[in-house]
């Protein structure tokens, strides 16, 4: 009798993502410090972002349900923008108040238009219609609209010259403060479900305890020293290419700390999972207008940094809007199919058109 196979702890994917890290951190360590030109160093810090989110997220996956799922559900809503934050913080100790800001609202949109426009895409070429009507789909969404409508007030109140316009520091304070304390109310909720979604959809984990830590603590070190790498090549950068400061938030830093992570809603679709795959997309940008930016406001107030505040330009306001609401409808729905993912694809690009010049 043929003894039982033993499961690899790296597969191919694994090794991908570890060895391009390593490969790219390298990389943009040399060109940060070597005179070879600010593209190049730009380029390979913001490839090596990408594939460290990608390296926190499979980490956090690989630590199972060793410390219950909650806990781990936690650790995963606490690390997932990790590298976001980061650059986030070093551009606004850098004074790039509008980059950061451009790449929160982007952040959001890359997820709802980008990755879940891909996700019905190649699901719905492959399956057909899928079916998004759940009951936790529609509750997500709802609460997304909701925090994305609460963090853009302090803009509407300023638009409007309220009473309250001259005070948009205390006031985007006192929102980002309510914000974190509305995530920490429903995080029970939310860890219950994804811990259901994990027993359904999750193999065992494969890496061992002290593999998974180490790799953690170790992407979120270097995802720190990289995000500094990639910020301070940002401003040179922009202006070899021409890059406006709204497009590099919006776009190119929304991408590189934010849509290699999410990969994992296209795959569950195009395995025809596609109310898993909504639920795993949508979760993202609702971290963002709950925990991300909120965070950001408080923290850049505590480190001494430019002051972050929710007060956002009006075209910024305006297209997160629009991508909430195209969520909104298509989640009641019921349903998705390609046609409405290239529709959302080609809605993004118009969004990122529009802000190539700023």
């Amino acid at each position: 009798m043929n003894a039982p196979s033993r499961q690899r702890v790296l597969v191919r994917s694994d090794a991908i993502i570890l060895g391009g890290s390593a490969l790219l951190i390298a990389a943009a360590g040399v060109t940060r410090f070597a005179n070879v030109g600010s593209i190049l160093a730009f380029a390979c810090s913001g490839l090596a972002v990408a594939l460290l989110a990608a390296l926190v997220g499979r980490s956090v996956e690989q630590l199972g349900d060793r410390f219950g799922p909650g806990a781990t559900g936690a650790l995963q809503s606490a690390l997932g923008n990790l590298p976001e934050l980061f650059i986030a913080l070093f551009a606004l100790k850098a004074g790039l108040t509008m980059v950061v800001q451009a790449a929160l609202i982007g952040s959001i949109l890359a997820n709802l238009l980008l990755v879940l426009g891909l996700a019905f895409t190649v699901g719905g070429l492959r399956h057909g219609a899928q079916p998004i009507d759940s009951q936790r789909a529609r509750a997500t969404t709802v609460l997304m609209l909701l925090s994305v409508a609460a963090m853009v007030v302090p803009s509407l109140a300023s638009y409007v010259h309220t009473p309250a316009a001259p005070h948009e520091e205390t006031m985007s304070l006192a929102v980002a403060v309510i914000l974190l304390v509305l995530f920490v109310v429903t995080l029970p909720a939310a860890l219950k479900n994804k811990s259901s979604d994990a027993a359904e959809t999750h193999e065992p984990p494969r890496w061992p305890l002290p593999l998974a830590l180490t790799l953690l603590f170790a992407s979120a070190v270097a995802a720190a020293f990289v995000s500094e790498w990639f910020v301070h090549a940002l401003e040179p950068a922009m202006r070899s290419l021409h890059i406006s400061d709204a497009f590099a938030g919006l776009v190119i830093i929304a991408i590189a700390g934010n849509a290699v992570e999410n990969v994992v809603g296209i795959q569950l679709a195009a395995r025809n999972r596609s109310e898993y795959a909504f639920s795993v997309v949508i979760n993202s940008p609702l971290q963002i207008a709950l925990v991300l930016a909120p965070a950001l406001v408080i923290l850049s107030r505590l480190f001494g940094f430019t002051p972050l505040t929710l007060v956002f330009p009006p075209m910024l306001v305006v297209t997160v809007a629009i991508a909430v609401l195209v969520t909104a409808f298509i989640t009641f729905d019921g349903e998705s199919d390609w046609g409405e993912g290239v529709t959302m694809l080609a809605l993004y690009a118009i969004i990122a058109t529009a802000f190539w010049w700023g």
